[in-house]
Formats: structure tokens, sequence, C-alpha cells
């Protein structure tokens, strides 16, 4: 399975490679355990193989021509994303003007030349709505597009039609790349929005934002017939720890206990929602609980929250956002329905 083996067969050898640790001498004791996991290319053992075959494993998952493993955060998968379809300094690059900084760090490490489109709020919650193709098609009459760089869902859980934006970007000859950080759980429910990985020539996804994963372990899915320039970002000497990490939290994902356990924190939620009958709720996505209360800002909402131990991820002038994921249990849960309750 994957990366298992490489490591057993680690374990028992007098190392005279890199890493200096050779898997024995432990300078943080807490991650003891951690550096008999931290392994090396060496002449005798190819982690590159079991690379490879963990990450078709993923693409087969997903359903996608390619899904590589990212140590580095969707950042990476941003970069090379970007990188990949850009062929030189006239290429125009369409994104959200408050997009995440790593897009517009991606269009000027391309050379690319950025073109920026803005979102409309919804006042209801304070926060920005999803894309739909008709508000970007004038950009596409008016300037020659490259790609699209959209960012779906949102922080706040908004989702785009990310498949009418493909049929858009397929009209104009266009690229369509999708940060879907905040979305690694849709493939694996049919009770969450759609997958981008459906219909985009490029996906990112964060698997320690919901899917459980440790930081910064990451996916980048492509779907096109393309020359790949992850190499160009990435470390030649990559955490096979975290490696090991990204093909088991997919595992985990794909299995019946991983997807049940997925099920029942939809459930849970969806328990936690319709008890709450004095707040409303904002957003497509309903593991992003954007909440609001009338007669209270988000931010007094936010302050509230706090004095009973529990903390939100944003806030703002009319909506508070608690994100949870596939380690929410329902104790953490019930805990912030009883606060809900005393506000």
């Amino acid at each position: 399975m994957g990366f298992d083996k490489l490591i057993k067969t680690k374990f028992n050898m007098n190392l005279f490679t890199t890493p200096s640790h050779s898997q024995r001498f432990c300078i943080f004791n807490k991650f003891r355990h951690f550096y008999k996991y931290d392994v090396s290319e060496t002449d005798t053992h190819d982690p590159e193989v079991m690379l490879v075959k963990a990450e078709k494993f993923a693409a087969s998952v997903y359903g996608t021509k390619q899904t590589k493993f990212l140590t580095n955060g969707s950042t990476s998968g941003i970069l090379a994303s970007v990188l990949s379809v850009v062929s030189g300094c006239c290429d125009n690059i369409l994104l959200w003007s408050n997009a995440h900084k790593c897009h517009l760090n991606a269009v000027k490490l391309a050379g690319a030349n950025p073109i920026f489109y803005n979102i409309l709020n919804d006042e209801n919650f304070g926060v920005p709505k999803g894309v739909k193709p008709e508000d970007l098609e004038p950009y596409f009459k008016n300037f020659k597009i490259k790609a699209l760089l959209i960012t779906s869902p949102s922080y706040e859980g908004y989702v785009s039609d990310i498949k009418g934006l493909k049929g858009l970007c397929d009209k104009y000859g266009a690229y369509l790349i999708v940060d879907e950080a905040h979305g690694a759980l849709y493939p694996f429910s049919d009770k969450l929005p759609e997958t981008a990985t459906k219909y985009a020539d490029f996906v990112v996804q964060s698997l320690h934002k919901t899917a459980g994963g440790l930081n910064p372990t990451a996916l980048l899915h492509v779907n096109c017939d393309i020359d790949l320039k992850l190499d160009m970002i990435s470390t030649t000497s990559p955490s096979y720890p975290l490696l090991l990490t990204i093909e088991k939290n997919i595992r985990y994902l794909n299995s019946s206990r991983g997807k049940k356990e997925l099920s029942k924190l939809i459930n849970n939620i969806i328990e936690l929602r319709e008890s709450l009958t004095e707040y409303d709720f904002g957003g497509d996505d309903i593991t992003k609980l954007l909440i609001k209360k009338e007669g209270f800002s988000g931010f007094y909402l936010s302050e509230k929250l706090y004095s009973f131990n529990i903390e939100d991820e944003k806030t703002n002038d009319i909506s508070t956002l608690l994100l949870t994921g596939i380690g929410t249990q329902k104790e953490k849960l019930d805990k912030l329905k009883l606060a809900l309750k005393r506000i």
C-alpha cells in the first residue's frame, strides 16, 4: 500500500544517507515517531516510485487525469497551474480582485497580465456571492483571456457555477483553474456541493482545511493534457511523512468508514441548524456555519461566543463564520448549540 512498504524497509537499516538524523537521532522528542518516517531518496530505496503509484491511485479515486500530492499547501498548486498555462507576458489571467494573495502572486511569477473582476456581496450576510458565467462573459468579450481563476467555495461557503464557467471558458478557448481549497470533502458526499474536479482543467484542494489532513497538505487535480510545471516550484526533498499522510487521508475519505464519518458530520450539522430557529444560516456549503441573529452584529455574536470558550473563524458587521470538518465531533457541535441558545 504505497509508502507503507517503503517506510517498513527503512527502520532496521544503518543509514549513511540524508536526512542526517538517520531515523534515530531526535532533537524534538515530541516528534520522535515522525523522525522514523522521515526518509530520503537513495540508490536502494526509491520513494518516487511509491509516490507515482499513490498519485495514480488518487487520480482513480477523483476521476482525474492526474492528481498530484502537495506538501506546500494549495498555494503551490495555484502557482503550478498558472505557470503551466501561461506562454508569455501577453497572456491575460482573469482573477477576482480580492482573491487569496497567491492568485496574483502566481500571475506575477508567470509574467502574465492580471485582469480583475469584482463579486457582488450577499447583503443579507455581508460576504461575497458565488460567480455565474453571465457575470464574467463581458471580460471574455473585451479581452483575450488565457485562463480564468475562480475561488469556489468561497471562505464563507458560497459556490460558483463551475459547470457553466467551464462552458464559458471552452467557448472562448480558455483554461479554468478552480481554487477549491475549502471543498476537499465535496467528492465524498452527495449532500455537499458538486466538486469542481468534474469540470475544471485544474482544481486545488486543501486537505488540512476540512478533510482532516496535516498542515499544509493539499492536492492538485489536472483534467487536461498539459506539461505541468509543478517541479518548477516544488522542493526536490519533499516530506515523505507528509506524503504518507496524504495517501492515508485519501484512502480514509474514500473508505466506507470515512464516508460514514462524513455523513454523521452532515447529519449532526443539520440537526444543529434545525434546532436554532432564531438564527439565519447563509451559504451553499452546510459545513460552513455562516450565522447571524436579528438585532446582533457579527462582532457582538463573536464576542459572546468567545465568552463560552468558542472561537469563530471570521466575522463581519452582519454575520459570523464557524468552520467544521471531518474532525468536528457531535460533542463540539452540542457545545456550540448550547452557547448559541444562551446568547
